[in-house]
């Protein structure tokens, strides 16, 4: 058992890995919520001990987990011991870990995670969802975040909350990027600011939204369902806008970075907007846009982002070319090549990259990284999706 101490309670909980989990009396998909991913966002701990203990497992068609994240990184209250362990779900990292003798704290907790969600998913039946519970340094609107996948899209509409897209293309390692490679419907939901109580309130309010909406229970069984959409409604500002994520200030390794105070997610700012210091010079907005997670703790690898909203037409027109597979013609030009059809990875010399704007591969669903001075990796989540396990769901 790990104790973890929750600020805005003054209260401490003993928990193990598995934070609870619910049989239903018949058969149904299977959710599993993960809490505590970053050791100091204790908020999903004790949403999720509060929402479990609430559930009747008579109205439960399916089953529920919770998960407890990073357990040694909750019990100090830190994001991670030594490594962020929601930056190393790589298919490379975890086959090194898997052959390290000598682990550090992180990659302990991510192994045994890894044997939880082997597990899981070779126990219970499709179709499944995996939510992951987290809190920002900086105030916040309470938000979803996805890998660009449409069946996640599908999904996170039916919530009353602004949705954020592509932020895979510049972090390295999430654990929902992991499952989404899986082939899977995964959403992050960001509740709050660290430590405050209304983070808590609507992490607890997103479970019972996500266990209505995947038909795990019926609405009539959530007493206040209707108050509980009605709280994210209004701590989200009637904000329904699918972003995009377009600049991340990257910390690099010797770099002292500080952001200026006062500045909180969703706040609109204008280019040349000043908005840290690094290494004793200012750095400004290279454009107009939203502000996005600025960086108010000591530890963490990226400054801020900025997001921009994604016009509806776009998105429909997104969805159309995705359903046809318009990608397939993509090899077909010059310099552009599979490195993996079936895992829908391209490899794209940049010599012709040049010539296609950025928005035109994400409309195709592919999101990219340089990897060599002469190309980059598009990584699809569309051809690895698991979309007949969903097909029948009413949200699809």
């Amino acid at each position: 058992m790990t104790n973890v101490y929750s600020k805005a309670l003054d209260y401490t909980i003993a928990v193990d890995r598995i934070l609870g989990k619910i049989e239903g009396a018949s058969l149904g998909p299977t959710v599993v919520f993960f809490g505590g991913i970053h050791g100091n966002e204790t908020s999903g701990i004790f949403a999720l001990k509060d929402a479990l203990a609430g559930i009747n497992a008579a109205y439960v068609k399916g089953t529920i987990y919770g998960i407890s994240g990073n357990l040694k990184a909750l019990k100090k209250h830190q994001r991670y011991i030594e490594k962020d362990l929601n930056r190393l779900w790589t298919k490379d990292d975890i086959q090194i870990i898997k052959n390290k003798t000598d682990l550090n704290a992180d990659e302990e907790e991510l192994l045994e995670l890894l044997d939880v969600l082997n597990s899981i998913l070779e126990t219970n039946q499709p179709p499944f969802y995996f939510i992951d519970l987290h809190t920002t340094s900086s105030k916040t609107l309470p938000f979803i975040t996805i890998n660009d996948a449409l069946i996640n899209r599908k999904f996170s509409e039916q919530f009353p909350l602004p949705i954020v897209l592509g932020i895979e293309e510049y972090l390295n390692g999430p654990l929902l990027s992991y499952i989404n490679q899986l082939g899977y419907v995964s959403l992050g939901f960001e509740s709050g600011q660290h430590d405050e109580l209304n983070a808590i309130t609507n992490s607890i309010a997103f479970v019972y939204l996500t266990l209505v909406y995947s038909g795990i229970l019926k609405e009539e069984a959530v007493i206040h369902f209707s108050k509980y959409h009605e709280q994210l409604k209004q701590q989200a500002n009637n904000t329904f806008d699918v972003f995009e994520v377009v600049y991340l200030h990257s910390i690099q390794k010797n770099e002292t970075f500080k952001m200026l105070n006062g500045f909180e997610s969703f706040e609109s700012i204008k280019k040349g907007t000043k908005l840290a210091i690094s290494n004793a010079n200012e750095i400004s907005s290279p454009y107009n846009g939203t502000i996005f997670m600025p960086l108010y703790q000591k530890r963490g690898a990226e400054g801020f982002f900025i997001i921009k909203p994604i016009k509806p037409f776009l998105l429909r027109l997104s969805m159309a070319l995705r359903r046809i597979k318009t990608d397939s013609l993509l090899v077909l030009l010059p310099g552009i090549s599979w490195v993996n059809k079936t895992e829908g990875v391209l490899q794209v010399n940049l010599t012709v990259a040049k010539f296609f704007a950025k928005a035109f591969f994400h409309l195709l669903g592919y999101r990219n990284r340089q990897i060599t001075s002469t190309h980059l990796r598009l990584n699809n989540r569309e051809r690895v999706a698991k979309t007949a396990i969903y097909k029948k769901e009413p949200w699809y």
